[in-house]
């Protein structure tokens, strides 16, 4: 068995620019913050844009899924996704998680709703292997941290700063192609393995 997900692979671009990004609230939360305030940071290399966990699965399944999720988004177009502004779940004013994410307009356009139909398709063909339903609402995003200790502290500092108020212009991703990646739990941290990826078939 192999813990796996699928997601979006970023480009070297969008990495380093959320690396920028990440140095700046690192820096922030440092002069603003006490310091019983705890954040583990993702390392750039290591952010994606998680499409579906799928948890431990028997390696017999890999080939399988790699067919079946080509079959899904055959006939999908390219879709570019804007990451625009700086948040947290489950609120920006006591996050448990930082991250980055679309605009709001975004998420009310074609765009979107293409992408959400993609996602649905991707889900049907999980469920198909006996994965069970992710029934939570998805929507694109980046984790850069997660809050482990001063939630409250954090989203002051957040608000004061106006961070959660001002377009941060992270760059756009388009998403052409969805990959499965293993996981392997250590103690510097996860390790994530791409085992394939499959492109989506039309450009936008």
């Amino acid at each position: 068995m192999i813990r796996t997900f699928l997601a979006v692979v970023l480009t070297e671009d969008l990495r380093v620019k959320l690396a920028g990004i990440e140095q700046d609230l690192i820096q922030l939360f440092s002069r603003e913050c006490a310091k019983n305030v705890r954040i583990s940071w993702v390392q750039p290399s290591s952010i994606h844009l998680t499409v579906r966990f799928l948890g431990d699965i028997d390696e017999q399944l890999i080939e399988p899924i790699r067919e079946a999720v080509q079959r899904a988004i055959t006939g999908c177009r390219v879709i570019h996704v804007p990451f625009e502004r700086i948040g947290g779940v489950p609120r920006a004013q006591q996050p448990r998680v930082l991250w980055v994410a679309p605009s709001e307009a975004w998420e009310q356009s074609d765009h979107a709703q293409r992408l959400a139909s993609w996602h649905q398709s991707v889900e049907a063909c999980c469920r198909s292997f006996g994965i069970a339903a992710d029934d939570k609402p998805w929507s694109p995003h980046l984790t850069l941290a997660r809050v482990k200790e001063g939630e409250r502290l954090v989203g002051q500092v957040l608000v004061r700063s106006g961070v959660l108020d001002r377009p941060s212009a992270v760059g756009s991703l388009a998403v052409t192609a969805i990959a499965l990646m293993q996981s392997e739990l250590r103690t510097a941290g996860p390790v994530y393995t791409k085992l394939w990826e499959v492109g989506l078939s039309e450009e936008e």
